[in-house]
């Protein structure tokens, strides 16, 4: 069963909504990955340990998405979602991927109110997370990433909500790792070179294109879930 409504498979198109969520994830976390970058010694700074710093980072971070992914599909075992429930779900989620372009775009931030029911835990977390701090072998940066993981995010919710629609908890874990691999690229460009990116990040035209990008999938994924004998009802939309 392909929670996505997309014309992929699942775990595709999980890594390419991770892809172009990029953007969002270099706004959102693109300042923890240079000031974790910055606070390593500068005796140690150098290109390997940073790298696997980075890589540590990501992988216990990657680790959190993969166990709220497995809880979240978890639970809608446990709900036992009905294809109806499940339609409404992907829909769901297609609007929240809207919602996350508006706010990438600095058109519109409403999702700072869905975000905020994850604060509550995030602030339980955070103090364990400056304990683990300054990071200077690898198993920490691995635990600081996991703890990092659950920082409250409209991205990560979206993708939840495919988890959720999906009652497999394997598949579910599954999702949110292709996810994390998707934002991957752009979280560890951003530590290696965060003074000679954050300009181009933040110029309103790389946060449009970036916007514009998520929406247009975003339509795709509701085209992916209309009805196939009703498609033919609106005009030019197919291009074959």
């Amino acid at each position: 069963m392909n929670p996505t409504g997309l014309d992929l498979p699942p775990l595709a198109a999980a890594f390419v909504f991770g892809l172009l969520g990029g953007a969002h994830c270099i706004g959102m976390c693109g300042g923890i990955m240079s000031a974790l970058s910055f606070a390593v010694p500068p005796s140690l700074r150098h290109p390997a340990r940073l790298t696997g710093l980075l890589l540590g980072y990501n992988l216990g971070r990657i680790a959190s998405y993969m166990a709220a992914g497995a809880l979240a599909a978890g639970l809608g075992t446990l709900i036992g979602v009905a294809p109806g429930v499940r339609l409404t779900l992907q829909i769901l989620a297609a609007l929240m991927l809207v919602l996350m372009a508006l706010y990438i775009a600095d058109w519109w931030k409403g999702l700072l109110r869905i975000e905020a029911l994850g604060r509550r835990l995030w602030r339980r977390l955070e103090p364990l997370g400056r304990r683990l701090m300054p990071v200077v072998k690898i198993p920490q940066a691995v635990a600081l990433g996991a703890i990092w993981g659950w920082l409250p995010c409209g991205l990560v919710y979206s993708m939840l909500v495919w988890s959720l629609a999906s009652a497999d908890a394997g598949l579910g874990a599954a999702l949110m790792g292709a996810f994390g691999l998707g934002t991957l690229p752009a979280l560890l460009v951003t530590g290696l070179a965060a003074r000679r990116l954050g300009t181009l990040i933040r110029h309103p035209a790389t946060r449009t294109l970036a916007a514009l990008a998520i929406i247009s999938f975003a339509l795709w994924q509701l085209w992916g879930l209309w009805p196939a004998d009703m498609k033919h009802l609106i005009p030019y939309c197919d291009p074959q």
